[in-house]
């Protein structure tokens, strides 16, 4: 994130890390005695640098490779490796540092090289532990904070929308137009076929009931949606008589699935209020559940024509996208559209586990 002078907070943090440590040497060494201030100007300029470059160079690695999404369990060993490679970088790069710093700065050389590693590296190694842990367990645990408050918040919209789901449910069951036609079918069974009259009502009270449920799941099992899918279209079958064809074809076990609550009802729904209720002759409605390489696939096939219209401003269609994207982040989808013989298709695909 970028604040108003352009600079990310991680360059601020950066920037401000590395001086204040490089400083503190520097202050250490200004006291100890000894001290010359173009050796100690450029040993904390190049303090700057090799903290930042090895760093920043990780930061990158690490995002590249999606390490800042994956669990602790998985992490750790990562970290610990990391540790040990960023140490053993910053201990040869500042033992060079610090050789070349003082052979250009004092122009002699009463050591070689390979004497001045032997007798600096195992205490710049040590520093090197020190400080790429801090950092590195700093940086991962502000990554980790972040992945759960944002997996709590998605855990509350999609809360949130499976209770949206309910409430809307429960309004389409009570819809003035919906309730009324129930009714009044039920009022011209009684007379005419009782048993017919109190299998309505029976169904329309399972509806009701289903959706005064309080106890909200993110999920439920398949075939109780299918099961609810089934009472709401042999309800609407009373209703319309010979004007509704229903289908439902399943080839998998339900009850080893999982589903969203009401999204198969919002599409036999859907499919209702815009297909068959708009056509004087009736027409079809056909739910099909088979498996498709690792996905579980639904299908909600209507006589109808695609109303654009409904489709973008639809409640129903527009919280079953939504709470697919909250549970399955972009592995399920959904799909709906006209197909050349008069027919609307809808189709939920989700990972079979």
């Amino acid at each position: 994130m970028k604040t108003g002078t352009g600079i990310s907070a991680y360059w601020k943090i950066q920037l401000t890390g590395w001086i204040t440590t490089s400083l503190y040497w520097g202050i250490s060494a200004f006291f100890s005695g000894n001290f010359i201030w173009k050796i100690g100007i450029a040993d904390v300029i190049m303090d700057v640098f090799v903290g930042i470059t090895l760093t920043h160079i990780y930061r990158n690695f690490a995002l590249k490779k999606g390490w800042n999404k994956v669990n602790l369990k998985t992490l750790v060993p990562k970290m610990a490796v990391s540790v040990l490679v960023l140490s053993l970088l910053y201990m040869f790069l500042i033992v060079s540092k610090l050789y070349l710093i003082r052979l250009f700065v004092l122009q002699s050389n009463p050591v070689s090289f390979i004497t001045f590693f032997k007798v600096t590296q195992v205490q710049l190694f040590i520093t090197g532990i020190r400080l790429m842990s801090i950092w590195i367990l700093a940086y991962h645990l502000y990554h980790y904070s972040r992945l759960e408050i944002q997996t709590v918040k998605e855990n509350a919209r999609l809360s949130v929308a499976v209770q949206e789901a309910q409430l809307n449910n429960l309004s389409a069951q009570l819809n003035p137009h919906f309730f009324f036609n129930s009714l009044n079918t039920i009022k011209f069974l009684i007379l005419e076929n009782p048993h017919s009259a109190r299998r309505a009502i029976d169904l329309l009270s399972d509806l009701l009931r289903n959706s005064l449920n309080g106890n909200i799941k993110t999920v439920v099992p398949l075939n109780d949606e299918i099961n609810l899918v089934r009472d709401y279209l042999e309800l609407e079958k009373i209703r319309f008589e010979e004007r509704l064809q229903i289908e439902i074809e399943t080839s998998i076990d339900l009850s080893k699935h999982l589903i969203l609550p009401l999204s198969i009802q919002s599409l036999a729904e859907n499919a209702i209020k815009h297909g068959i209720e708009k056509r004087k002759a009736g027409g079809f409605i056909s739910v099909k559940v088979d498996k498709e390489n690792n996905f579980i696939k639904i299908s909600v096939q209507n006589s109808g024509k695609l109303n654009k219209e409904s489709t973008d401003s639809g409640i129903g269609l527009h919280n079953l996208k939504e709470r697919l994207l909250l549970q399955y982040s972009e592995k399920a989808s959904f799909e709906i559209k006209e197909m050349e013989d008069e027919t609307v298709l809808a189709t939920i695909l989700i990972p079979s586990k």
